[in-house]
């Protein structure tokens, strides 16, 4: 559902070569079509990872789904979003036949399974005990485990006995290394920097760096280094400005209404009256008990990046899938990748390659350097990165005088 009919997995397989990934999942285990696909077209490779039957790209990937798990608990209704991952297709077939029960695996989406947070931990951990279990997005307001609309105020609230399994969050668009490292109920967890993706061009626009070498690669390689946070394994995480997220900021959609919370300590539309929809800001503000710029010991470091078609979108001002800023990107990843481009690549070849604007908007975003005007209630933000703007135009003069 609101996907693109070009993903296929021998089309994510081409795709995530030129974007520099080595390693994907194949995502929607749980659906019984995309499952017949998963079976069809990949093959094992090492243990507890997969590729395309044939393929030399190199690509692997890793049998994963999001499920939401719809329940009440406290005479409130808990609506939260998961990431299962396993190793073996014979635990996928014993996970879907447990789960059919508790929900129809054939709707198009994250298929919603009337269990807790809870029983769906032990039910797949049961099933796989090598599965690798972690809530979505965590912040975000509808279906984040720590989200204010349907979420709770601990990771313990949420999974009870089964919070002994679970190691990882991720972070979600709209929030950052430093914004969960203020949360001291998050330091047993690794932060990971995951998204979905509705088409080809949005893979990738956060991932996990991962130094394994090739003849120790695995299934369970990669999950003990996010489960120990092992430096000298899990390198960094590349992330989205949070700024750039849908749901950073408080706001209104409706009424274009967009509220810095730690400016304005408002909860209701000063259009209509209505709620706002708390943002991940706001939401994270709540729970901390550390100041801004806390760093842990054994936090795994991060890197602000935006994707390369938006950064050549935004510098030519076309959209970012069209025919003007595709022939700038396939030049500038021709014998390359995004991942190269975006953070390794001299500014001074990719100049060579594209255009000085170009090479000078990816030196401002490597160095945050850059404007913004942050998302809110579904809305992405902005992301001025050669600064045009310092003071960029909104729809409202109430929006002005939040911004």
């Amino acid at each position: 559902m609101a996907c693109s009919e070009a993903i296929t997995l021998p089309a994510i397989d081409a795709t995530t070569r030129e974007k520099g990934i080595n390693l994907i999942s194949t995502g929607d285990f749980t659906h019984p079509a995309w499952l017949k696909e998963i079976k069809s077209t990949l093959e094992p490779a090492e243990d507890g990872l997969f590729k395309v039957r044939g393929s030399l790209t190199g690509t692997r990937f890793m049998l994963g789904t999001e499920v939401s798990t719809v329940y009440e608990k406290g005479g409130k209704s808990k609506r939260i979003h998961h990431v299962v991952m396993v190793p073996d297709i014979d635990s996928v077939d014993r996970i879907n036949e447990q789960l059919s029960k508790s929900g129809d695996l054939s709707s198009d989406g994250r298929p919603q399974l009337s269990i807790s947070s809870a029983e769906l931990v032990e039910t797949v951990t049961g099933i796989s005990k090598n599965a690798f279990i972690f809530p979505a997005h965590i912040w975000t307001p509808h279906f984040g485990v720590l989200g204010m609309k349907t979420g709770f105020d601990s990771m313990h609230d949420a999974y009870e006995g089964q919070e002994k399994n679970i190691y990882a969050v991720e972070m979600g668009l709209s929030s950052n290394s430093p914004m969960n490292w203020r949360v001291s109920k998050l330091d047993k967890y690794a932060l990971l920097g995951n998204s979905d993706m509705h088409s080809l061009p949005k893979i990738g626009r956060e991932m996990n760096v991962f130094e394994i070498d090739e003849k120790h690669l695995s299934f369970s390689a990669v999950t003990e280094a996010i489960k120990k946070k092992d430096k000298k394994t899990f390198k960094f995480v590349l992330k989205f400005y949070p700024e750039e997220g849908k749901y950073h900021f408080d706001g209104h959609r409706q009424c274009l209404v967009s509220v810095d919370p730690e400016k304005y300590g408002i909860t209701k539309c000063p259009i209509c009256g209505k709620r706002l929809t708390v943002g991940v800001m706001h939401r994270v503000n709540d729970l901390a008990d550390r100041p801004a710029g806390y760093v842990p010991k054994d936090g795994i470091p991060y890197v602000s990046a935006v994707p390369l078609r938006e950064v050549i979108s935004y510098v030519t001002k076309k959209g970012d899938l069209s025919v003007a800023v595709e022939k700038i990107y396939k030049q500038l990843v021709s014998d390359s990748t995004e991942f190269e481009v975006l953070v390794n690549m001299r500014t001074e070849q990719i100049a060579e390659r594209s255009n000085e604007e170009i090479a000078q908007a990816i030196r401002n975003m490597r160095a945050g350097n850059i404007t913004v005007v942050p998302g809110y209630d579904g809305v992405f933000g902005k992301i001025d990165l050669l600064n045009r703007e310092k003071n960029v135009p909104v729809s409202s003069s109430w929006k002005q005088k939040m911004l």
